[in-house]
């Protein structure tokens, strides 16, 4: 059975979901599917920690998908806070020398963190710098 608050939820975070995946990004909303993404994945990869918050919804959600369409990783891949919890535990662990928070981005080079941009780089910056920042990243770390 489904509570109201759970199904309120899920069509609340919908939009903010579509936001990333129209940007080409895998939903990854099980520890099973990021342990086995993290498994597989060779190359460049850009993971975003998404969140319910302003600071996403404004700024990360938007830098995230202007960066990739000026430099595209190899793969792009979002987990949930909040809302798929287990996900995004089993990602956090994979760069468990940052501490957590939403929402940030990490970018991988064969399934290890390259570079971490987390929420007190997100919050408070314009989008457009944001965006340069993480395309910069990009650049660099999909050129190696």
């Amino acid at each position: 059975m489904t509570n109201a608050y759970d199904e309120y939820m899920r069509q609340v975070t919908q939009p903010m979901r579509t936001e990333l995946e129209s940007a080409g990004f895998t939903q990854l909303t099980t520890a099973d599917s990021v342990h086995e993404f993290m498994a597989e994945t060779k190359g460049t990869a850009l993971v975003v920690i998404n969140s319910v918050c302003g600071c996403a919804a404004g700024l990360a959600r938007p830098a995230a998908r202007e960066a990739v369409a000026d430099v595209k990783p190899d793969q792009l891949v979002t987990v949930f806070a909040g809302q798929d919890p287990e996900a995004t535990a089993a990602m956090r662990g994979y760069f468990d020398e940052v501490p957590p928070s939403s929402p940030s981005m990490a970018v991988l080079k064969d399934g290890q963190l390259a570079y971490f941009i987390p929420r007190d780089q997100i919050e408070g910056h314009p989008m457009e710098q944001i965006r340069d920042h993480l395309s910069d990243v990009l650049k660099q770390v999909c050129a190696e």
